[in-house]
Formats: structure tokens, C-alpha cells, sequence
């Protein structure tokens, strides 16, 4: 198809919106799609959670079984961790990214797209156990024997290994992607050191998405060869090792936790910066700082594993390097606090979120370094201090650092503000609900209540506080709903956000109308310094300087193919449970769709930038 310079054919109605949003490729509408289908599956976590601490309101509850408990808690964890964080980080990423360094798109449009249906697929087909009556149940970790046949006999833990499998390749593809993206679509003079520091967050998630992610895939793959065709790699009848898994999982697994928080730590630094009116503080001691806790992060996993028998050599290096890694990140606690330190402070909704996040993620990160210390350890192990613990990282870290990116960059994505009423009350139900539901989890874990449990005898000290933590899950409920109804509002209001609705954006995103056009920039911009459009707007500027003239804009062709793809790795894992002539028919499925990206060529189009709106391709 030789490129040209006219429409990419519409449809109108309702079909015509379906196959527009099927087949894009394009990086925003992408980003929505991640946040659409990563908010569908918070909404499965979260119902699951809400379960876990209605059973555990009460000793010796019968609200629910045993069995549905193991359930609940292992679908729990993956949902939310697999496909509901890490969904919205990509969101987040293919909304922002692009913008923040001046490019028209990501390096690999149709990959983006690519990544994006394989995950949803990935993830549909684990949830698919629900309905299917097969549920994974041997816990988020999988943790052989349990997640050996001998032990869970059903195809429950079949859906864990194939869905992660098929959702982390499209992962994977994200994580190649924006780091070919920010390495080679930079405008020109936004130097590595000119980055906004989402920007940097994202560059070093990805690598280490690529670096972490192929040692689950192998366990995941090992494991299938164990319950699917009959391998032994963790069989211990057979010479297998258990063990075995525990080190390829957290060697993922802890760099996996850097994976969800540093895009956090990116978001906050732009929030803070922005509602303080003042340039981040440290700006390169905190690049630095990333940079070092990435690398940390690959040598802690086993801090996991101190009850495992590795050895007191062994604990006592891996007790050191999980505190050092203390350090870079208080550096950009007091960096956050320093920036906002003197500064014109706004009390916006996404501004409470980034505040709110500091002290939490600090009492995070406090009850990290007294899990650092191997004889601690040995008592903390498996009981409910854990669970406060990586909640306080998780959801106090994460969640709240995505919910002030979402409020921050929402008009951006979507053209209209949210209501800040409504973001200040959902905030405060979150904020107060989180700290009644995790603080009192740390004292019982002090006290001896092992995670994991589906009910516990009366008169032990937990009463109360297990009263008190799911009166506080309640409560984030009510805060997370008064959010939807937020986002429900919100979009029955018109398009009338500003390019810079806050009128304090500092980086390129805030220069350009909300929502982008569909080419983001008219003329690549030139970058002459760190925070750009804040330079610019100081110096009287309306616009950003141009790095070249204005002229035709070629864009990437949509296509269906990734969809196509997508089902086609939906039906192999199906077909690899139940029936191995499905498995064929799906794998044939994708490669047929290789081969036909591979034989026709996609040159493309190109458009003129004055006369296209949001949605349309005009000649």
C-alpha cells in the first residue's frame, strides 16, 4: 500500500466506532484502552479483596469456604497485580509518554497495539476460570507442590500459567517498545538529561520489564511443561526442586515491585513540581537515584526466601543490599519534600493523592528495612505484618501515585477535568479507609496471625483489629466508587479543557490542545532546556519553537491484526487445556497474522496538520 495523502476510510455509527477502536494503533487511544480494561479488572481485584475482609470480619466466619478463600486470595493478588497495576502504568505511559518527549508516536505502533490485545487476551482468559468453575487457588506466588497436579488437580492453575504467560508477552513487547521509543524519538535537543522524570521512570521500568520478565516466562513455562505434558523440573519424586521456582519467581518478582512503584515516583515528581510551582529538586540526583534502585532491585530477591535455608552468608548479602537500597529512595523522599519546600503549593485532587502518597510510602518502606533483617524476618515471615507491609508499598505507593497521575493527566487524555469536589471526597474515603484497613494488619501479624487464613478462633487479640481493617476496606470502596462516579460525570460534559489546564505544566504534553490530535505536534518541537514549556511560557512564548517546517505528517495505518493475534493466543491457551487441536488452530491463527504484517508492506498515509480534529483523518 504506497503511502498517500488521503483518509484513512471511516465508518460512522456504531460499528464503525467498534472498528475504529479494534484497530488503532494510535498511542493515545491505546493508553485508553489500557486504562479501560486495567480499571475492569481493579474492579474483579477489588471485589475479591472486599470478600477476603468480609470473612475475616469475625472469628470463625462462615461467609464463604475454605476453598473459595484459597480462590479469592489467589486471584486477588494476580489480578491486581498482573492486570490491573500494570495496565494503568501502561496507560499512563502511552498517554504521557510520547507527549513528554515531543514525538508523533511510539517507535513500533502496531507492537503497541500488539501488546495491548495480547495482554487484555492474557488476562481475559485467566478470569475465565470463574466462569469455567476452575479457579487458580495455590496462592498469587504458585508455589509448588501446591501448584504442582498432585496438589491442584483441576485446570485452575492451567488458566494462572497460560493467561500470565499470553498477558506477558504483550508486557514485554510494552517494555521494548518505550524503550525504543524514548531512546530514539526524543525531540531534538531534549538531551537524556532534559527528560521530564516520568519520562526516566518509564525508560527504566521498561528496561527492566525486559530484564525481569523472561525469568517468569521460563518458570511459567517450565511449570507448564510440569502440569501439562508431565515434566518434573519442580517434582521432588522425580529430582525436580522446588526451590527452584521460589528463585525464578522473586527474581522477577522483586524486580516486579520496582516495576510498579518507580512509574509512581515519576508521576509524583511531575504532580508535586506542577502544583508547587517550583522545578524539582535534585532533578539529577533523583535520575540517579532511579537509575540505582533499578540496578539494586536485582539483587534482593531472595530477602523472600530467609526462612528457606539458604544459609546465614547468603541472608546476611541479601539482608545488606535490600537496606541499601533505603537510600536512593529516601534521597527522593527529601527531594519531594525540598520541591515543594517554599513553593506556591495548589491543594488540588491530584496534588492530595502525590502528598498523601509520601508518609505512606514511607511507613512502607520503614517496615521493609525491618523485613531486611534475617532474624526479624523469621518472625514477620508469613503473618499479616507482610501483607501491611507490601500493601503499604503497594496500594499506599502504587495506587495512590496512579490516582494522582490520573487526576493530573486526565484532560489531557480525555479533554475534560474532573470534578475536584468529588476528587478531594473520593480522596480522603481512600486515604482514611487505607490506613484503618493496613496500619492495624502490621499488629496483627506482631500478634501471630498468619496471612492467608480463611477464619480464626475467637479471643486471640484479633477481633477488633480484623473489625477495624475491614470497616477501613469499606471505606476505600466508597472512595474508589465516589471516583467512577467522578469519570461517569465527567464524560457527559463537552471537551472544553485547555492545552494547559492547570496553567502551571511544565513539560511539552501541557503545550499542545486537550485531548492531543491525533499527530500530537504539528512541527516537532525544539527543546531548549529542562521543564520546556515552563522555559518557554517564561519567556512570553505562546508556542513552542519548531525543529523543522511545517509539511505533510505521515502516520501509521490501522489494522486488525493485533486484535486477530490476540484471539488467536486466547484460543492456543484454551485449546492447550482442554483440547491440543485448538492449540494449533490458535498458534496457526498468529502466525498466519506474522506472515501477512511480513508480506505487505505498511507505508502508511500522511495527513496535512491544519485540518484533522481529534478522531478524523482529512486529506
Amino acid at each position: 500500500m504506497a503511502a498517500h495523502a488521503h483518509a484513512v476510510k471511516r465508518y460512522p455509527g456504531f460499528w464503525g466506532w467498534l472498528w475504529d477502536w479494534l484497530t488503532t494503533v494510535d498511542h493515545k487511544k491505546i493508553g485508553i484502552l489500557y486504562l479501560v480494561a486495567g480499571g475492569l479488572f481493579f474492579v474483579f481485584g477489588g471485589i475479591e479483596a472486599l470478600l477476603i475482609r468480609l470473612q475475616l470480619m469475625f472469628p470463625m466466619n462462615d461467609l464463604i469456604s475454605e476453598d473459595f478463600y484459597n480462590e479469592l486470595i489467589t486471584m486477588h493478588g494476580t489480578t491486581m497485580i498482573f492486570l490491573a497495576a500494570m495496565p494503568v502504568i501502561f496507560a499512563l505511559m502511552n498517554a504521557v509518554v510520547p507527549l513528554q518527549i515531543g514525538a508523533r508516536d511510539v517507535a513500533f505502533p502496531f507492537v503497541n497495539a500488539l501488546g495491548f490485545w495480547t495482554f487484555f487476551f492474557g488476562g481475559l482468559l485467566l478470569n475465565l476460570a470463574w466462569l469455567m468453575g476452575e479457579v487458580p487457588d495455590a496462592g498469587w506466588t504458585a508455589y509448588p507442590p501446591l501448584a504442582t497436579t498432585a496438589y491442584s488437580s483441576h485446570h485452575g492453575m492451567d488458566y494462572y500459567v497460560l493467561g500470565l504467560q499470553i498477558a506477558g508477552i504483550g508486557t514485554l513487547l510494552g517494555g521494548i517498545n518505550f524503550m525504543a521509543t524514548i531512546i530514539n524519538l526524543r525531540a531534538p535537543g531534549m538531551t537524556f538529561m532534559r527528560m521530564p522524570m516520568f519520562t526516566w521512570a518509564s525508560f527504566i521500568t521498561s528496561a527492566l520489564i525486559v530484564f525481569a520478565f523472561p525469568a517468569l516466562t521460563v518458570g511459567l513455562v517450565a511449570m507448564m511443561f510440569d502440569r501439562i505434558f508431565g515434566a518434573n523440573f519442580f517434582n521432588v519424586d522425580a529430582g525436580g526442586n522446588i526451590v527452584l521456582w521460589e528463585h525464578i519467581f522473586w527474581l522477577f518478582g522483586h524486580p516486579e515491585v520496582y516495576i510498579l512503584i518507580l512509574p509512581a515516583f515519576g508521576v509524583i515528581s511531575e504532580v508535586i513540581s506542577t502544583f508547587s510551582r517550583k522545578r524539582l529538586f535534585g532533578y539529577s540526583t533523583m535520575v540517579f537515584a532511579t537509575i540505582l534502585i533499578a540496578f539494586l532491585g536485582f539483587m534482593v530477591w531472595a530477602h523472600h526466601m530467609f526462612t528457606t535455608g539458604l544459609g546465614p552468608v547468603a541472608n546476611a548479602l541479601f539482608s545488606i543490599a535490600t537496606m541499601a537500597i533505603a537510600v536512593p529512595t529516601g534521597i527522593k523522599v527529601f527531594n519531594w519534600l525540598f520541591t515543594m519546600w517554599g513553593g506556591s503549593i495548589r491543594f488540588t485532587a491530584a496534588n492530595l493523592y502525590a502528598i498523601g502518597f509520601i508518609p505512606t510510602f514511607v511507613m512502607g518502606g520503614v517496615t521493609g528495612v525491618m523485613l531486611a533483617s534475617a532474624p526479624a524476618d523469621f518472625q514477620y515471615h508469613d503473618s499479616y505484618f507482610v501483607v501491611g507491609h507490601f500493601h503499604y508499598t503497594i496500594v499506599g505507593g502504587l495506587v495512590t501515585g496512579l490516582l494522582a497521575g490520573i487526576h493530573y493527566w486526565w484532560p489531557k487524555m480525555f479533554g475534560r477535568m474532573l470534578h475536584e469536589g468529588l476528587g478531594k471526597l473520593s480522596f480522603w474515603f481512600y486515604i482514611i479507609g487505607f490506613h484503618l484497613t493496613f496500619f492495624v494488619q502490621h499488629f496483627l501479624g506482631l500478634l501471630g496471625m498468619p496471612r492467608r487464613v480463611a477464619t480464626y478462633l475467637p479471643n486471640q487479640g484479633f477481633d477488633t483489629m480484623n473489625l477495624v481493617s475491614t470497616i477501613g476496606a469499606i471505606l476505600m470502596t466508597v472512595g474508589i466508587a465516589v471516583f467512577f462516579v467522578n469519570v461517569v460525570i465527567t464524560s457527559l460534559k463537552p471537551r472544553h479543557a485547555a492545552n494547559d489546564p492547570w496553567e502551571d505544566g511544565r513539560t511539552l504534553e501541557w503545550a499542545i490542545p486537550s485531548p492531543a490530535p491525533e499527530y500530537n505536534f504539528k512541527q516537532i518541537p525544539l527543546v531548549r532546556g529542562l521543564d520546556a514549556w515552563w522555559k518557554e511560557k517564561m519567556e512570553g512564548n505562546k508556542e513552542l519553537p519548531p525543529a523543522e517546517p511545517l509539511g505533510p505528517i505521515h502516520m501509521p495505518s490501522p489494522s486488525i491484526l493485533p486484535f486477530i493475534m490476540g484471539v488467536g493466543f486466547f484460543i492456543s491457551g484454551f485449546g492447550f487445556m482442554y483440547n491440543l487441536v485448538f492449540a494449533v488452530i490458535g498458534l496457526v491463527i498468529v502466525l498466519v497474522c506474522m506472515a501477512l504484517r511480513s508480506i505487505f508492506d505498511d507505508h502508511g498515509y500522511h495527513i496535512e496538520p491544519e485540518e484533522p480534529k481529534k478522531g478524523e483523518v482529512a486529506a
